[in-house]
Parts: structure tokens; C-alpha cells; sequence
């Protein structure tokens, strides 16, 4: 039977890292949401900055009637795990019917939380909502740029999504960022453990995008830091260094990317009948893709042939970023 939005439960995920600056305005704009979370969880990587501090003594100032009601959660890691892996340790510690996940150094703004829980009962078949942000500096301010924008999440790529389709879009790149998402809990039965060589928020939306449904929320409801510390941010990529990718060496990473196919499709076939027809084959074909760019010759001059003709297929169409892939495998160094 499907909750009413009073019962669905929420739990959020917050990793921290050296996030003493930012937290407790993050921890506020968390906690003050109408209505709050059911729960939080914090999961913390070897701070020495006095993070957890700063956690305790926010989470000591909420009102009292608010603390009886907020199920907290607090995990130390002895040493670093790193940004997916303590995410992991984060979500599986969580028991809400949706879980959110958080960054450090954003603020959500008043009302998030509502409006992405009406969302997820109004659409029981929705598996994962992500959604545009607000891209902030050090001090919160507007650098006059959203999210998506600086992802170039196209108009074409949005409808597919809209359209159902957005494991299309997810096997020629990730779209997804995880200080937007809100995932069912149920996507951990199929998501876990994450893969060594996905970030977290490219895994759970890509095996979301298999197993159900994936959609996004087009407002802005988070304000997304963006500063030198960041861990994971997002930038649009300046003509510069658009054209300093395509001088990078493409051997590492086209094997890193064959790695990535590798472990999914692994993922895939273990699902089992969980994983509706085609999606085998749609992964499998783009792993022959990843294989065949890694694969190329190392003198450019004699790619230029097999890369035209892999273009002809709609291979770099199907399973990449069409025109550039093209380019970059074109032009890139082998070493």
C-alpha cells in the first residue's frame, strides 16, 4: 500500500569531511524544513577540523520538542573511506522510506523536502528524483548559473528523461548529482554495494534508471556550492578546457572507462529477472563501444577510418557524447 506524504518516512544521508565552515548552515537549512526529516544520519571521514563539533553543537541548539523527534544518527570513520564509500555508509544506515542525500556545504531551500515527498507519492513508480541547483560562491552567492546549465544537460537529453528514457541518456554520460537526489530505500537492494570504480551518484542513478524510474525536478532547490574544497563539483567546462581534454593521453581513461562497463554489466546480469529485457544488450553494446575507443590505434592518422565508420554505426551517438567523443578520439595521445 502506498503512503500518504504524512507517512512517508525521510532520511538523509550527510557526509562530512573538514566541513567545520559550511555545516551548520547546511544543518539548519536540513533541519528547519516543514516538514523535517524522519531522520538523520551523519557519516563522517576522519575530520581534524572539528567538524563533528560543530554538528554536536548545532544539533544541541535545535529545540528540544524538534531533538525528541529527529532520529540522529552519528558514524566515525577511523580513517578515510573516501566520497563513495562513505556514502554507503551513510545510506545503509538509513531506514526512512526515502532518503536524501547531502553534501556538507549547501544550504536546501525552505520547502525541499515537501515538495520532493509529494513528488514520490504522487508517482509510485518513481525510483530516483534529482534535480537543478542554484550554483553559489564561498560566501552563498549567485554566480548566475544553475546546475544544469553548467552540466549542459541538454533540452534532447530532458526530454528523453521525461519520456522514460533515462537510461539513454545515463549510458552516454552521467546527468546526475547527488546533492540533489532523493532515492526509495528499495534502490539499496539492488545498488549495494557500490562499485569501486562508479561514484556514488552515477551508480545509484544508472541502476535506478535500470530497475525503475528516474526523473528530475527542473527548479532549484538546493543552493550548490561551488569553492576550492569542493570534493565533487560542477563547472562548465570553459572552449579552453574543452580543447586541453582533447591534449590529455586517452589510454587511462578509455581503459577506466571500459572498467566502468565491465562492473555494470556484472551488476546487470547478477539482478537477474529484476532487469527488464534489453538491458543486457544495451549495456553489453556499450561496452563493445568502450572497447573498440580503447582499442584504436596508437598514430592517430590510422583511427581516423575505424572512428568514421564507428561514427556511420551511431555508435558514439548511442553511447557518448556524439561530435566530441568523435573528435577526441581523433586527436587525443595514446600516452
Amino acid at each position: 500500500m502506498q503512503h500518504n506524504a504524512s507517512r512517508l518516512t525521510v532520511s538523509v544521508a550527510l557526509c562530512t569531511y573538514n566541513g567545520s565552515r559550511f555545516i551548520a548552515e547546511q544543518l539548519r537549512s536540513i533541519l528547519t524544513q516543514s516538514p523535517p526529516p524522519d531522520q538523520l544520519v551523519i557519516s563522517d571521514d576522519g575530520s581534524t577540523d572539528g567538524t563533528l563539533d560543530v554538528v554536536r553543537a548545532e544539533l544541541a541548539a535545535q529545540p528540544a520538542r524538534a531533538r525528541a523527534m529527529l532520529q540522529v544518527t552519528i558514524l566515525e570513520n577511523a580513517s578515510p573511506l573516501g566520497v563513495t564509500r562513505n556514502f554507503e555508509s551513510a545510506v545503509r544506515a538509513c531506514t526512512g522510506d526515502i532518503i536524501a542525500l547531502s553534501d556538507q556545504d549547501d544550504v536546501w531551500v525552505p520547502g525541499r523536502l515537501a515538495r520532493a515527498k509529494e513528488t514520490f507519492v504522487a508517482r509510485p513508480e518513481l525510483l530516483l528524483l534529482h534535480s537543478d541547483a542554484r550554483l553559489v560562491d564561498d560566501d552563498g552567492v549567485p554566480i548566475g548559473q544553475t546546475l544544469f546549465e553548467a552540466i549542459e544537460f541538454t533540452p534532447g537529453e530532458q526530454r528523453e528523461v521525461k519520456d522514460g528514457h533515462a537510461l539513454a541518456v545515463l549510458v552516454r554520460r552521467n546527468v546526475v548529482t547527488g546533492a540533489t537526489v532523493l532515492f526509495r530505500r528499495n534502490l539499496l537492494n539492488h545498488a549495494i554495494p557500490f562499485s569501486d570504480v562508479w561514484v556514488h551518484d552515477e551508480w545509484l542513478a544508472i541502476i535506478a534508471s535500470i530497475v525503475g524510474t528516474v526523473d528530475f525536478d527542473s527548479e532549484q532547490v538546493i543552493d550548490y556550492r561551488q569553492h576550492t574544497g569542493n570534493q565533487i563539483g560542477a563547472a562548465k567546462p570553459t572552449l579552453r578546457v574543452k580543447i586541453s581534454r582533447l591534449r590529455e593521453p586517452r589510454d587511462e581513461r578509455n581503459q577506466h572507462l571500459v572498467g566502468r562497463v565491465e562492473a555494470l554489466l556484472g551488476r546487470v546480469i547478477g539482478l537477474g529477472e529484476a532487469v527488464p529485457t534489453g538491458v543486457v544488450e544495451i549495456v553489453t553494446k556499450k561496452l563493445e563501444h568502450e572497447r573498440f575507443r580503447r582499442d584504436l590505434p596508437v598514430t592517430p592518422l590510422f583511427r581516423v577510418v575505424p572512428v568514421l565508420r564507428e561514427a556511420s554505426a551511431g555508435g558514439y551517438r548511442r553511447y557518448g557524447r556524439a561530435h566530441y567523443d568523435v573528435l577526441r578520439d581523433l586527436v587525443q595521445p595514446d600516452t
